[in-house]
Order: C-alpha cells, then sequence, then structure tokens
C-alpha cells in the first residue's frame, strides 16, 4: 500500500485526525514510522517482529494512542534501518 494511501485512510477517522492536531509531534513520529514501514513493503507485525515488540506497540505508535517513547521509537528506527534524529525548532 503506499503512503498517501494509507494516510488518507487514516484521516477518515475522526479520531486521528483529532490528535494529528492535538498532538504534532505523535503525528510527526507516527508518520515518518508509517512511511519508513510501507517504503519496505512491511506489515506491522514484520515491523514489530524486527524491533523486538508487538504488533499492538507498532498500532499504538502509528495511530498515536500513546506517546511514544525516544527508547521505542529508537528501536523501531533501527529495525527500519533508520537512523534516529530530534530537532529542536525554535520560532522566529
Amino acid at each position: 500500500m503506499r503512503y498517501s494511501h494509507y494516510i488518507k485512510k487514516q484521516f477518515k477517522s475522526p479520531r486521528f485526525k483529532k490528535l494529528s492536531l492535538k498532538y504534532p509531534e505523535r503525528f510527526q513520529a507516527a508518520k515518518a514510522i508509517i512511511k519508513a514501514r510501507l517504503s519496505k513493503g512491511w506489515s506491522q507485525r514484520k515491523l514489530a517482529e524486527e524491533a523486538k515488540t508487538t504488533q499492538a506497540v507498532i498500532s499504538r505508535a502509528e495511530n498515536m494512542s500513546v506517546d511514544s517513547t525516544v527508547r521505542l521509537i529508537r528501536k523501531i528506527a533501527k529495525a527500519l534501518d533508520k537512523r534516529l534524529e530530534i530537532k529542536f525548532i525554535f520560532p522566529a
């Protein structure tokens, strides 16, 4: 499934839309995880296996129902062969 199609489908959920606006940082993390996972053609279950966690944990990170820890996001990034980068963006 393509990333744009997946995100469009997710935004049909009022809860997903509300959380994306309320927690933009969670949304950024969720988008990055989803995009990287789909680019590898992986299911949430496959990513969970590679990250040594459960599919439910991946699902909660992607649907923003929890505030994922840096530790979890680092494990996910490593499983996806990605480097985690955190930035502070200062207002003008």
